[in-house]
């Protein structure tokens, strides 16, 4: 085993215990099944130093690499997906300020402290029909004489509503500016919707979250950058946490199923043939194949995130690697579990059998942001636009 690989182990056994991650399993679930958040999860994550992942050591946490997390939360996501989606956005905030600061820009190093502090931070940047995402927004945002703004507009999908007291958030100033920052959750003006009775990943509790003149302090004001598509170093943190963390959660989904795929496949046995269905050459090409497709999806994740925390320079070809991995990794989740169903035959099918949550959970990887609609422009870009 190399360096790096003795390491994720090492990490693995620290941070996600195979004790741990079989209760994370049996709850699971629970919370599908109640439609309810994952509390007994995120306290024992917390206890873990789970949500200090990303925190420099400077700062009292462990300073973990973007590809270290990402294994991990392979590791989580396989476990509980919903709870790994979930602790996504906070891990991805903090994962943004570090990038942010191994590339020179320590403005944001306040967010340390407080994730030190117990502070649970999420995503607010999709919103209803704004398929601009990072380079527009729905949202107003009107300055105040203090210097800060205040936000009116409605964030959908936004993961750990009964818990985040950080929200990051995005607004459009006037036409031609975006303003980027955080609000807090006792600022006045905030409600959280008690919608939220999804197909899957419901324990995330992925609720919209309604602003109503919500004051971003000037303290809390992160960026103001030109709307469109401008460059912008806190926008690239955001795309690359975002997208590799999002893909690693799918990956862990992808090899779940195909454990249980070939569970499936020992547990049968064929009337016809006299053997357990893992003999059977056709279901064992089924199987193959899937894995087969499954193999350059954790490639691409580990290649890219340790690229990123290199400070590999890819230019525009970052975009087309980052997005390209969270949609593979999501479609090979669909296409895995839809494999392993078939792979369980009836049993699989029933709403008791772990994978038929799995299956639904699975089908969130439509929604992230951008959809493969969006995307191919970009790739068809690459290749025939100069």
């Amino acid at each position: 085993m190399t360096d790096r690989e003795t390491r994720v182990s090492e990490l693995s056994a620290r941070y996600l215990p195979d004790d741990v991650l079989e209760r994370f399993r049996e709850r699971a679930d629970v919370y599908d099944r109640e439609n309810r958040f994952f509390d007994e999860d995120l306290a024992e994550l917390g206890e873990l130093g789970y949500l200090q992942l990303f925190v420099p050591q400077s700062h009292g946490g462990p300073g973990l690499s973007l590809f270290e997390v990402s294994r991990l939360q392979q590791r989580l996501a396989a476990a509980a997906p919903a709870t790994a989606l979930a602790i996504n956005m906070h891990l991805m905030t903090t994962g943004v300020v570090k990038a942010l600061a191994d590339r020179g820009d320590e403005a944001l190093n306040w967010v340390f402290d407080e994730a030190m502090a117990g502070e649970i931070f999420a995503f607010g940047i999709s919103e209803p029909s704004n398929d601009w995402v990072l380079q527009g927004s729905t949202t107003e945002a009107v300055p105040t004489a203090d210097g800060g703004f205040e936000l009116t507009g409605v964030k959908i999908f936004t993961s750990l509503s009964p818990v985040w007291t950080r929200l990051i958030v995005h607004g459009a100033v006037g036409s031609d500016e975006l303003v980027y920052g955080f609000i807090e959750r006792d600022a006045p003006g905030i409600t959280v919707s008690d919608d939220w009775d999804v197909l899957g990943m419901r324990a995330s509790q992925s609720r919209a979250t309604i602003l109503d003149r919500v004051p971003m302090k000037p303290e809390r004001v992160s960026r103001v950058i030109p709307a469109g598509k401008h460059p912008d170093l806190l926008t690239f943190a955001i795309t690359s946490n975002f997208q590799l963390l999002i893909a690693a959660v799918y990956a862990g989904v992808a090899a779940r199923a195909l454990e249980l795929g070939a569970a499936g496949l020992h547990k049968r046995k064929s009337a016809k043939a006299g053997v357990t269905f893992a003999e059977v050459p056709e279901a064992r090409t089924r199987l193959a194949d899937a894995h087969l497709d499954f193999m350059p999806v954790t490639a691409m994740i580990d290649t890219y995130a340790r690229d990123f925390d290199d400070l590999i320079d890819h230019g525009a070809g970052w975009p087309l690697r980052l997005v390209g991995a969270r949609i593979k990794s999501a479609e090979a989740a669909r296409r895995n579990a839809e494999t392993a169903l078939m792979c369980t035959s009836g049993s699989g099918f029933g709403n008791k059998h772990e994978l038929s949550r799995l299956f639904r959970d699975a089908t969130a990887g439509l929604f992230h942001p951008p959809s493969a609609d969006a995307a191919r422009p970009m790739y068809a870009a690459a290749l025939l636009d100069e």
